[in-house]
């Protein structure tokens, strides 16, 4: 097929750690193994969650929700205070991991990252074959899980990193670029927040797969110079 014999001509890898700041406290506390754990303020406050485990996102919890209506959805999670110097220890540990492997990293926070390993320092054609490589030597340096994405651009590969998580790896092969956004919705692309999503849903688009039947003019219109650059992002 096409897309076998295409070649990665820029080899991107966006590596997100799971759940970090409570991936952390439940690696340091075995007692909350398998418990929802709240990183956050206390419930009785006016604070928000800082980061959940996937034990407590059942309950519908998510990062930024006020820490009360967390405990109103699940009372029985451990509420704990975020321990800032403990994660950014973790962090620099992650970072360095990454930098074994390309002497381009560009960390955007304490719990993600962008790798350019098209040039990468253990000279390994195929970027899969890294972003397995860079998920078990973190895992067995932190004994924390992240998920990669693997694509030709950055914000694509960061759209998969997303994808299966936690502990997940997603491709997106080189010439499948406009297949794997075709069906997704305008919210996954970088830089859509609710008032851009709302004014594309009045126009009728939905998917980022939509956005491509506009003229480059008609988006600017509505968007300024970010309209062009969505098309971009679309193509």
């Amino acid at each position: 097929t096409l897309s076998c014999l295409m070649k990665w001509f820029k080899k991107f890898i966006h590596v997100d750690m799971d759940a970090f700041f409570a991936a952390v406290e439940q690696r340091d506390d075995p007692s909350l193994k398998g418990k929802p754990v709240i990183v956050g303020g206390d419930p009785k406050s006016r604070s928000v969650v800082s980061t959940c485990s996937y034990e407590a996102r059942k309950f519908g919890i998510h990062s930024a929700m006020p820490t009360a209506q967390a405990y109103r959805l699940c009372p029985q999670a451990v509420f704990i205070h975020p321990n800032f110097e403990k994660y950014s220890a973790a962090s620099k540990h992650v970072m360095s991991i990454l930098r074994n492997y390309s002497a381009l990293v560009e960390q955007v926070s304490l719990d993600e990252a962008y790798l350019d390993v098209t040039g990468n320092k253990l000279k390994i054609e195929d970027p899969v074959e890294l972003a397995k490589l860079i998920k078990q030597h973190v895992f067995a340096v932190t004994k924390l899980t992240c998920s990669a994405g693997v694509a030709t651009a950055m914000f694509l590969a960061k759209i998969a990193s997303d994808f299966k998580k936690p502990d997940g790896l997603t491709v997106v092969r080189p010439g499948k670029e406009i297949e794997f956004l075709k069906d997704l919705p305008v919210r996954k692309l970088p830089g859509v927040g609710p008032k851009t999503e709302e004014t594309l849903h009045k126009l009728g688009i939905k998917t980022c797969g939509e956005i491509r039947d506009f003229s480059p003019e008609k988006l600017r219109e509505h968007f300024g110079k970010w309209g062009p650059h969505l098309l971009a992002m679309a193509n």
